[in-house]
């Protein structure tokens, strides 16, 4: 079987089994104004898009990133995640993480966390991710590293970025996005 031709079954029903794909907007997704997002007109697969915005990313003082070549992974119902080049990214605080997830569009993720000072002091286990060998139509993100801004200072064009709600998604809701999020209990079918 040739993986740029063909998915496995397994993987097509994955992807199969979401009822909102970005065609149209759900009956409970709020109307987008004059210079709003809806995150209902993203589609599914995800339509990856290079964002020109400066993404800075800081834990404590420290910066851990600043990029002006962020990829975002636009997906209904997400608010976006920013993926940041590695070569903008601080790699002497990244550490492997343990842990490990399966995207159906994206592939398999590697985790990685925040380790600083003497002896690794200062840690945040797990507030990132990558795709290093990612499935065909994410190749963008192979040297990309994403991670969850909930316990870090994130900021898109100098404004504050919130977390997704829920945890276990990384988006970043920045001021132009209308929701509602995936992540909110009740959200999982999404």
């Amino acid at each position: 079987m040739n993986p740029k031709t063909t998915t496995p079954t397994w993987l097509d029903a994955a992807r199969a089994h979401w009822n909102w794909r970005g065609q149209a907007r759900p009956p409970f997704a709020v109307e987008p104004g004059p210079g709003q997002v809806s995150v209902w007109d993203f589609p599914r697969p995800p339509r990856l898009a290079l964002d020109a915005r400066e993404v800075v990313i800081g834990w404590g003082n420290v910066e851990v990133a600043r990029s002006h070549k962020a990829i975002l992974v636009l997906e209904t119902a997400h608010p976006p995640s920013f993926y940041i080049p590695w070569a903008d990214v601080n790699r002497d605080l990244l550490q492997p993480s343990r842990g490990s997830s399966f995207c159906e569009w994206k592939g398999p993720a590697s985790y990685w966390s925040l380790v600083d000072g003497v002896n690794g002091a200062n840690t945040l286990p797990g507030v990132a991710w990558s795709y290093p060998q990612p499935l065909a139509g994410a190749e963008a993100i192979a040297d990309c590293v994403a991670f969850y801004p909930t316990h870090l200072r994130c900021t898109v064009g100098g404004e504050t970025v919130r977390p997704q709600p829920g945890g276990f998604y990384g988006g970043w809701i920045t001021p132009e996005l209308v929701g509602p999020f995936k992540g909110d209990a009740g959200t999982q079918g999404w």
